[in-house]
């Protein structure tokens, strides 16, 4: 099985930063992509950002420019680092990985969240 774990959430006043952080753990054979999603209340999820084995990024338009993703392969490890923060950017981050296992085929795993709050 895999685990993804996310920490970094928290509360920061709009304009501040926040850096997120998810580590993949378990009989991973391979990754192919890793992102994070985000759910406000009331709201649907959304993509917001991701990453593929390549190095191609994409992401949310709203968070462009703000907002950026990073991979350390080495460690199983994607981040988001997240500058000039809004109010409507809190939500609960969920990371999520694309992922071949040494026992299954490849499919999408995802954490449990972690909560990011921006006060006006």
């Amino acid at each position: 099985q895999v685990q993804l774990v996310e920490t970094g959430g928290g509360l920061v006043q709009a304009g501040g930063s926040l850096r997120l952080s998810c580590v993949a753990s378990g009989s991973i054979l391979s990754i192919v992509a890793m992102g994070w999603e985000r759910q406000a209340p009331g709201k649907q999820r959304e993509s917001v950002a991701r990453t593929a084995t390549g190095g191609s990024t994409n992401y949310l338009d709203s968070v462009k420019g703000r907002f950026t993703i990073s991979r350390d392969n080495a460690k199983n490890t994607v981040y988001l680092s997240m500058n000039s923060l809004k109010p409507e950017d809190t939500a609960v981050y969920y990371c999520s990985g694309s992922i071949m296992t040494m026992d299954g085929p490849l499919r999408v795993y995802r954490g449990q969240g972690t909560q990011v709050t921006v006060s006006s």
